[in-house]
């Protein structure tokens, strides 16, 4: 699969298309077209077409899409079969949250190690793994050279722990702590912050007027 170079908002909506397919798939339905697509996501056909555009042309004139071959070719775009070594940092609620309620494997990948400094937290079982001692958070990277970190930990442990974890080879970090990374050379960074999707909401919500 080639490496495209595509806007940050096609990719951004590249999950929700694999998504709605797979509801599709269950369904078992064959084929779409981006009209029919269009409806059931709220997004214009053009826009359908235009996203996948960006990676080629999957569908067929007259036809629609394949939407077992679309979902598979959107899932091999995703990369969801990498298999990327993970480590999650931070097995308090929110840690914890994530690891029962997100599939790793299925989203692209391998979450291989649990870390945190809480005496009471080290040695239980998250995830079918013990939460380890974060001491041993530098020596386990050097062995098992995971690509991505998830942080669910305070801002000020995430500043610190982020140089060692870089230095270590890791790649990419799903950020749910409120830590700015800025702009790191050849480091990935998805930041995920709760409270403001909550006050998008709030503004949403403060201006509705009811006409649309």
């Amino acid at each position: 699969m080639p490496k495209f170079s595509v806007s940050s908002p096609v990719i951004k909506r590249l999950p929700r298309y694999y998504r709605f397919l797979g509801k599709l798939e269950r369904q078992n339905i064959i084929r779409i077209s981006s009209r029919e697509l269009s409806q059931k996501m709220g997004f214009t056909a053009s826009q359908i077409r235009q996203d996948l555009n960006c990676f080629g042309g999957f569908g067929q004139q007259g036809y629609g899409y394949n939407v077992s071959v679309l979902r598979k070719s959107i899932g091999e775009i995703l990369g969801i079969n990498a298999g990327n070594k993970t480590i999650l940092i931070g097995a308090g609620n929110l840690g914890k949250a994530v690891t029962t309620h997100i599939d790793f494997p299925e989203r692209g990948f391998k979450l291989i190690g649990i870390f945190d400094n809480n005496s009471k937290t080290i040695g239980r079982i998250t995830a079918g793994m013990p939460v380890r001692n974060i001491d041993e958070l530098e020596p386990f990277c050097r062995k098992n050279q995971p690509v991505c970190a998830v942080l669910c930990i305070p801002e000020t442990a995430a500043k610190e722990l982020a140089p060692k974890l870089i230095n270590n080879g890791v790649k990419a970090f799903w950020n749910f702590s409120h830590y700015d990374f800025g702009k790191i050379e050849n480091i990935i960074v998805e930041n995920v912050h709760l409270a403001d999707s909550l006050m998008t909401l709030a503004y949403g919500l403060n201006n509705y007027s009811g006409d649309e």
